[in-house]
Parts: C-alpha cells; sequence; structure tokens
C-alpha cells in the first residue's frame, strides 16, 4: 500500500508543482460507486469546475486539495494502489507494484482528470487519478482536517511527532505486538509495513515485543528512529533508490525467491545476517533475527487456527427441532454426502470477514446469514440452512433445506412437505 513517506507525501507534492494557482477548468470523472465515497462522479464534477487549487496537504496516508471560494474541498486516500499520473510524465509505482511506467494516455483504471488551465501562460495540465484494485477513496469535505477520515488518525510523524514521553505514554497504556501498533492509522497516521519494518530493524525490537513491555531504551530508539527514516525517505522524494544501502529495504523484497541471507545483508560485524518472515497484525514481518530479539519474559500469541472444526451436528443445521426431522428433511443428494463422512463427518463455519470495499470475490454472498455451517463431504464448500413454515390452510408443515455452493453463484433449494 502507498504510504507515508512514500507515494503519499510524493504525490501531493507533484499536485502541488503542477497544479498550485490553476484553475480546473474541466472534470473528466468516471462514475464508480465504491471509490467515489459518500458521493458521486457527479457531484465532484460540479463541486469543483472552475476553482483554483489554493493548496495541496497531507496528512498520514490522506491528501487534500483546498480550492478557493465557499464548498467542499477533494479528500483523496489510495489504497493499495491508487497513484496519480500527470499527462506526458511516467506514472510512479509503488514498490510491490508489477507494473512497467508507461505515458499513455489517458491511462488505465482512471477515475477522474484535472484539466488545470495556467492563465499567465494560456496552457493546460492534465493530472489522472488511477486506481486499479478500486480500494481508493474519493470524498469531499467542508473542513477536511477536522472530520473523518482525518479527525480519526493519529499522530502524524512527520507534522506533529509527539514528545518523547507523552509517544512512551502511548505506547506503554497498550498491550499488543509493536509491529502492530505502529500500523494502527489510530495511533500513528501513516506508518506503513515496510516503514515499521525499517523503523524495528533500526531499534533492533522484533516485531512481535509486546508495546508494554519495552524498555526504556527501546522507546527512545523508536521515537528516534521513526522520525528519521521517514524524514529521509522524504528528502530523496521516496526514490528507493537513493535510499541508504544499510536500509533493511534494499532486501526485503525477495520473501518467496530463494533470499534470504546474500552479501548485501550482513551484520555489524561482517558475518552473514538471516532475513525472516513472520505474519504480525495481520501483515507480512521482515526482520534480522540475529539484532531483533524477543524479550525472554515475552511470548508471541499462539497462533490461531483459521478453519476451527468441530463434529456435525443436525440440529445446528434446523430451526425446526429433533434429530429425527432433521434427517427427513435434507435432501438426498445431500445425505448421500453426509455418508460418506460418516462418524467423522464435519461441519466449518465460514466467517466471512467484510472485505474491504471494491476487493472481488467469487464467493456467493451469504446473504444475512452471518454463520452457516459447511458441509465438507464435497470438493465444493456447501452451506445449508432450514426453515419450518406451518401451512394455514392445511396445518402441514413444510421445511425448506437451502444449500448455497460457495462456487461461483449456484443456489439449490429442496422441499420436503409432512
Amino acid at each position: 500500500m502507498p504510504e507515508l513517506p512514500e507515494e503519499v507525501e510524493r504525490a501531493a507534492n507533484q499536485l502541488k508543482r503542477i497544479g498550485l494557482g490553476k484553475k480546473i477548468q474541466q472534470v473528466e470523472a468516471n462514475e464508480d460507486n465504491i471509490v467515489f465515497s459518500e458521493t458521486t462522479a457527479e457531484e465532484f464534477t460540479a463541486e469543483i469546475t472552475g476553482r483554483t487549487i489554493m493548496d495541496v496537504k497531507r496528512y498520514g496516508k490522506t491528501f487534500y486539495i483546498e480550492l478557493d471560494g465557499t464548498g467542499k474541498f477533494p479528500v483523496l486516500h489510495f489504497g493499495m494502489t491508487g497513484m496519480l499520473q500527470v499527462r506526458g510524465e511516467l506514472a510512479m509505482y509503488y514498490k510491490e507494484t508489477p507494473r512497467k511506467a508507461t505515458t499513455d494516455w489517458p491511462p488505465r483504471f482512471v477515475k477522474f482528470i484535472l484539466h488545470l488551465f495556467d492563465e499567465e501562460t494560456n496552457t493546460t495540465t492534465e493530472v489522472a487519478f488511477l486506481d486499479a484494485r478500486r480500494l481508493g477513496r474519493i470524498r469531499l469535505r467542508t473542513s477536511p482536517s477536522t472530520e473523518p477520515p482525518i479527525s480519526e488518525l493519529g499522530f502524524d510523524p512527520i507534522l506533529c511527532m509527539p514528545t518523547l514521553d507523552d509517544f512512551s505514554e502511548l505506547v506503554l497504556k497498550r498491550s499488543c505486538p509493536i509491529k502492530a501498533l505502529l500500523l494502527d492509522q489510530s495511533f500513528s497516521a501513516g506508518i506503513g509495513n515496510w516503514v515499521a519494518d525499517e523503523v524495528l530493524y533500526h531499534s533492533r525490537v522484533h516485531p512481535e515485543q509486546r508495546s508494554n513491555t519495552l524498555s526504556e531504551e527501546q522507546l527512545t530508539s523508536l521515537h528516534l528512529h521513526i522520525q528519521s527514516v521517514c524524514q529521509t525517505a522524504i528528502s530523496v522524494d521516496a526514490d528507493d533508490s537513493k535510499f541508504p544501502e544499510t536500509w533493511l529495504f534494499k532486501h526485503r523484497w525477495g520473501k518467496g525467491k530463494g533470499k534470504g541471507t546474500g552479501p548485501g545483508l550482513k551484520l555489524p560485524d561482517g558475518r552473514p545476517a538471516t532475513l525472516q518472515w513472520i505474519t504480525v497484525g495481520g501483515r507480512t514481518s521482515a526482520f534480522i533475527s540475529e539484532l531483533q530479539h524477543l524479550s525472554s519474559n515475552v511470548t508471541p500469541p499462539p497462533k490461531r487456527n483459521r478453519r476451527a472444526k468441530h463434529k456435525w451436528d443436525p440440529e445446528e443445521m434446523m430451526e425446526s427441532g429433533s434429530e429425527d426431522h432433521a434427517e427427513e428433511s435434507v435432501p438426498a443428494t445431500l445425505k448421500r454426502r453426509l455418508n460418506q463422512t460418516k462418524a467423522k463427518a464435519c461441519v466449518e463455519v465460514l466467517r466471512l470477514s467484510e472485505y474491504e470495499a471494491g476487493e472481488e470475490s467469487d464467493l456467493t454472498p451469504l446473504e444475512d446469514d452471518e454463520e452457516l455451517p459447511l458441509v465438507t463431504g464435497h470438493k465444493h464448500a456447501k452451506a445449508a440452512s432450514t426453515t419450518t413454515q406451518q401451512d394455514r390452510n392445511s396445518g402441514s408443515e413444510t421445511t425448506t433445506v437451502e444449500v448455497k455452493v460457495l462456487k461461483r453463484t449456484r443456489t439449490r433449494r429442496a422441499k420436503a412437505t409432512g
């Protein structure tokens, strides 16, 4: 994800460089009900057309454009793959994005294009907002700095780094892995994954070290290196080719490619260093095991089994009653699959985590059912739910067993009338 001080600071500076004092003569916006959060392309266009760019400001991973006159300001967030591109210039992709820079116009995945008119030179500059995965956000705010999302963010390491005492207090009152805390935007706005790893590497702190167990020396080192890493990256306009060779950043991108040690990765005494990866706070973390030790009095939290299993109980699938009735109500095809598993048959509770807006999935939505048991006796996991309705006229009961195939979008229903 673009992060402070990488693309976000660079993009804000780029837009300020080419747009300050220029009038937004025209806006080409493509409707996207995900990226245009809480607004529409039409409203966005009407709100900013004809106004002049007075300033571009950043806070954390969010930046906004201050315009003249009365009205709302555009507030932009890149998400995972968002970026700005100026016509005639190469797009600047994030380190992890495997794309080739191009000057093609209009660019792919464009959400809007601003036509900026310079009255002094009578020329027009075009700048586009791109987002391939649709995880970015385009909002309109009257007072961006005092409204969400910015008002909900923590300190910005460049704009308002707290004092050492205040920083230490913020860290020690939390009890979580320090890597997870650094990534928490309500704690520190803008620190992303590689920045957090770089800070921890220079501070000689293990990513899984609990925040409330850090020593005074470790807190002092963290406070220092949060600022130094961010300021160093910004000083070279986030050009990673100019980052110091001693940075972990230069070696951390080889996971799964046979990398881990190498001639450029050495300890201070010259011995080869070991680069390891673990998952902390849901993110891949790189660290040097010889330098970043987990304190002896701290143990990492146990790894949770993401797919906890338990034996199948027909009553879990029935809202209507007894086990016998459940057996009669299950369709023959489903019975066969259940019998194949016999005593070892089990179900898995699928918890559909809330996808970030715009992330695609080929799973069929489970509508209003938050948790449904899945039958694992078939190559495609299925979710089954059963309801019983009383026929007011005949007094008979109709039980509906609904089986939802969680691959593609197929739904089968079978009814048994008693």
